[in-house]
């Protein structure tokens, strides 16, 4: 039986922060652990440079820097395909063929093009080409590799529809060639992370975020001074922990064996949780748990970053191997896709192409 096939990845622009771990990288260091599936993560330059283009440094920059952070957590190119999304050229031609299937209309309708757009106040009509159809871009991504399986953020769902509505037009307009694939999404906690200032959502342009390659002192500092429940103002005040920063961290990365190491006085988290209701205990004695938590957390991920940041050589070529795999692969579907639409012209079975 044939494994089932996985396409993630990252936008290259910067190093990645502890919601890029809760919302992807655990799971996907999970999932490559299992042994159960054949995973290929895309480092999207070529998305990145449709909001970035007159800044290429920076994405050059960050696809060693998201490169070393997968590393770091633990993806093994033993295990996993790590490659970088302009490096295989058959994703921009499927990408021309899928353009041709999708409206102008569609796309002003997908609610992530929207939001993403008024995030990054283009305004009017100063929206990049590039970045309006780059929802058709990522189906080309899904779809080179015949992918059964996405895991995505519930924000990127629309994005993920819009893939699988490509597919369903293809297929239709000339046979099944295409795997519909189907959304991974995470659960609870693992696609809310906020930002340390209390925000909805941790981000990078925001600066409110906890990176997997900080130093252990920018870890405290970032902690200490988090946002937490605004009505908790004296120790003995009744505190919230619903939608407190302090304790959504804990409840992603908290462990019952760090109590006794760290806070002997308690078993478990809920027992923190329950003190901290009724009043009591005070915000610094819980940002430094968690100070303790997180720095145990990212030591060892940490550790193996600077490992690999002596080793630049090494992790290049880690991506020019599994580029090297990727584009074979693209370069199946691709031919697939041009054998459907017959535009292969030079085949030797295509004598009868021509209908008069």
């Amino acid at each position: 039986m044939s494994k089932k096939r996985i396409l993630t990845g990252d936008r290259p622009t910067g190093k990645l922060h502890l919601g890029h771990y809760t919302g992807s990288l655990r799971n996907r260091v999970a999932l490559q652990n299992t042994g159960e599936y054949d995973m290929y993560i895309m480092i999207a330059d070529q998305q990145a440079l449709t909001d970035n283009a007159k800044d290429p440094q920076k994405i050059i920059n960050s696809v060693m820097e998201v490169t070393m952070d997968y590393l770091s957590v633990g993806l093994d190119p033993e295990k996993v395909n790590i490659f970088i999304q302009s490096q295989i050229p058959e994703l921009t031609e499927l990408t021309t063929y899928y353009l041709n299937l999708v409206s102008v209309a569609r796309l002003q309708r997908n609610p992530t093009v929207k939001e993403e757009i008024k995030q990054k106040s283009f305004g009017g009509e100063g929206v990049p080409a590039g970045f309006f159809v780059y929802p058709v871009s990522q189906a080309a991504d899904i779809t080179a590799f015949k992918a059964d399986l996405v895991p995505v953020g519930n924000d990127q769902k629309p994005m993920l529809e819009q893939a699988r509505e490509v597919v369903r037009s293809f297929n239709h307009t000339y046979g099944d060639v295409l795997v519909e694939p189907e959304g991974m999404y995470p659960e609870g906690i693992e696609g809310r992370m906020p930002g340390i200032d209390g925000k909805a959502k941790m981000s990078k342009s925001l600066g409110n975020c906890i990176y997997l390659s900080d130093e252990e002192a920018d870890v405290k500092k970032k902690i200490m001074s988090m946002f937490t429940d605004p009505n908790h103002l004296r120790v003995q005040d009744p505190g919230r922990v619903e939608g407190n920063p302090v304790f959504i961290y804990l409840e992603a990365f908290c462990r019952d064996e760090y109590f006794p190491e760290f806070l002997p006085e308690y078993q478990n988290l809920e027992e923190l949780e329950d003190h901290y209701r009724r009043g009591g205990l005070g915000d610094v004695k819980v940002k430094k748990f968690l100070n303790n938590v997180m720095q145990a957390e990212l030591g060892p991920i940490r550790a193996r970053r600077k490992e690999w940041e002596q080793r630049i050589p090494d992790v290049l070529d880690i991506l020019k191997e599994g580029s090297k795999v990727a584009q074979a692969k693209a370069a199946e579907t691709l031919n697939d896709v041009k054998a459907s639409m017959r535009i292969n012209y030079f085949d030797s079975d295509q004598s009868d192409m021509y209908q008069k």
